[in-house]
């Protein structure tokens, strides 16, 4: 993609001007400028009528006589930002500029050229306005086509993998998609080394703070915006542009929005290939979760489908297997991931049947199967549980001859905390699916995992592609981790880690630190005024330690 407008290099490469001959006499510093207009002015105060990019022409005969006033006159274009200044010969000055002209261009870059030979001005206008018309005529075509582009990979739900690559080509720049965290999530180098690209990415992320949900940094040279929807930001979205001196032209914003548009939507979107009644079930799940029905109205459609949930003590149970990708695949079709998860949903809606147990059921993600169980009686919640996953066991025994072939990964069953309402479902129902999902590393082979088999540490872990913890641990350790890109020499977050690690003993942690009790009571001292913190406060280290195990998490595959 061509820039929109013309430099003043390409201007002067042009006929009309070649036939003037021309010849720079100051600013070739300034030739890469681009002429947003050309103004014809023989008036020595002409620059409180522009507004920046024009190429001024003139003869000179309306310019001052005085070397002050030729010094204010080059000034005054420059300070308002005009591209250059052509001077066509032998009416005003026959031979040349005078040298204060050229001298006080020099100083302030502005490209300053002769024509030495008399030159129709019209067709100089003429032809560069001619350049700058198919210029933003390209410039639209190439907007239809980002437009085109990503529309199509919103309808296929393409991958971010796949969005930032069609971004990186459409820009021919390189693109790189973090999260909120300023980790990694998808990038392209644009045929650049993508080791350099990545190296200490999350230090030369944090430098880049541009200023708006949109907006170019000039200072490290990206193009930023702001990934999300529904007003929850999970990421950025990020082009690097390679013309230090310019900002990136209004093309390219665009394109980096409708690529996190793109991004926002494919994050939305959930394929689903079950039957209508166990949409159903899902559809009811997924209102539940996110709120999006009311609870009175999902009581009354679960009731319609035989799945009583008024008045009774629930339970949210997620089912999922251990690995994402199951071992032994290779003779299995390229449907196996889904085949594997309707096997599994089938087999929880049989494990409920041979209990008897009531329950909402139906997948929730692409590795897991959830159910809310209605039990009559709180005090059947553990019988319940133990039923159910004994069941699940002795099904999936059962059903290994009819798959011989078939990968047979270890399954896990896990449990939110029973709730007495509809209204409070969806905390049992999230936590079971927290749970598990940190239940996976876990290798003991407990019948049902509930919260206490979860630690701190793991539960961080599981919601680390959450971006609200990623707010709070920005939140908390933002200002020190950019403190720490600025001056990677002393890295304090290491200093506080050892700190909160030690149990607050400061002799212990400036041991574990190797640095001696001053040294290490300085560096203290720094991180409470750079995170506004008291570190001798045992709540707002309670918070510090929290978020540093979540940036722990988060920086954890």
């Amino acid at each position: 993609m061509s820039p929109v407008f013309p430099t003043v290099r390409e201007v002067l490469a042009l006929v009309p001007v070649r036939h003037g001959a021309p010849r720079l006499v100051a600013g070739d510093a300034g030739l890469d400028r681009p002429v947003r207009w050309v103004h014809v002015a023989e008036v020595p105060d002409i620059a409180t009528l522009l507004g920046g990019g024009e190429l001024v022409l003139t003869t000179g005969i309306g310019l001052p006589a005085d070397d002050a006033g030729l010094r204010a006159f080059i000034g005054d274009l420059a300070d308002v930002g005009v591209s250059g200044l052509v001077v066509e010969l032998g009416r005003r000055y026959v031979s040349g500029v005078p040298r204060v002209m050229a001298a006080a261009a020099e100083r302030r870059g502005l490209p300053l050229v002769e024509l030495r030979r008399a030159t129709p001005f019209v067709r100089i206008t003429e032809a560069v306005h001619a350049l700058i018309v198919d210029a933003q005529l390209t410039e639209l075509r190439a907007t239809e086509e980002i437009h085109q582009r990503f529309t199509e990979l919103s309808v296929e739900g393409a991958e971010p993998a796949e969005v930032v690559r069609q971004a990186a080509e459409l820009a021919g720049c390189p693109v790189v998609l973090e999260n909120l965290s300023r980790q990694v999530l998808a990038y392209d180098p644009a045929g650049e080394s993508a080791e350099l690209l990545l190296e200490g990415w999350e230090q030369h992320s944090r430098r880049i703070r541009p200023a708006g949900r949109t907006a170019y940094d000039p200072d490290s040279g990206w193009l930023v915006t702001t990934v999300g929807a529904r007003g929850q930001d999970w990421g950025r979205l990020l082009l690097r542009w390679p013309v230090a001196e310019a900002a990136p032209p209004t093309r390219l914003t665009i394109l980096i929005e409708r690529a996190a548009s793109t991004l926002a939507l494919g994050r939305l979107i959930r394929r689903d290939a079950e039957g209508l009644e166990r949409q159903i079930h899902r559809t009811l799940l997924t209102a539940l979760i996110d709120h999006s029905r009311p609870v009175d109205e999902v009581a009354l459609r679960a009731k319609a489908l035989g799945v009583t949930l008024d008045r009774r003590h629930l339970v949210g149970v997620v089912v999922r297997h251990r690995d994402d990708d199951p071992t032994g695949e290779a003779d299995l079709p390229d449907d196996s991931g889904p085949a594997r998860l309707r096997d599994l949903a089938e087999a929880v809606g049989q494990a409920l049947r041979e209990t008897r147990l009531t329950a909402l059921t139906s997948a929730v993600d692409d590795q897991a199967v959830g159910a809310l169980l209605a039990l009559p009686d709180p005090a059947d919640e553990e019988k319940a549980l133990a039923a159910f996953a004994a069941a699940l066991r002795r099904v999936r025994l059962d059903a290994v001859p009819a798959r011989p072939t078939a990968a047979r990964p270890a399954v896990l069953v896990a449990a939110g905390s029973g709730v007495g309402g509809l209204r409070e479902a969806r905390r049992s129902l999230v936590e079971a699916r927290q749970i598990a999902e940190a239940a996976r590393r876990d290798p003991r082979d407990l019948p049902c995992f509930r919260l206490p088999h979860v630690g701190l540490a793991g539960l961080l872990h599981l919601l680390r592609d959450e971006p609200r913890l990623q707010t709070f641990v920005e939140r908390e350790l933002g200002p020190l981790l950019a403190y720490d890109a600025q001056h990677p020499r002393e890295q304090l977050l290491g200093t506080l880690r050892a700190y909160l690690e030690q149990g607050r003993n400061k002799s212990a942690a400036a041991s574990a630190a190797h640095l001696s009790r001053p040294a290490f009571y300085e560096r203290l001292a720094r991180i409470g005024r750079i995170l506004d913190a008291d570190l001798d406060s045992v709540e707002q280290c309670l918070s510090l330690h929290v978020a540093l195990l979540a940036l722990d998490a988060v920086r954890t595959p």
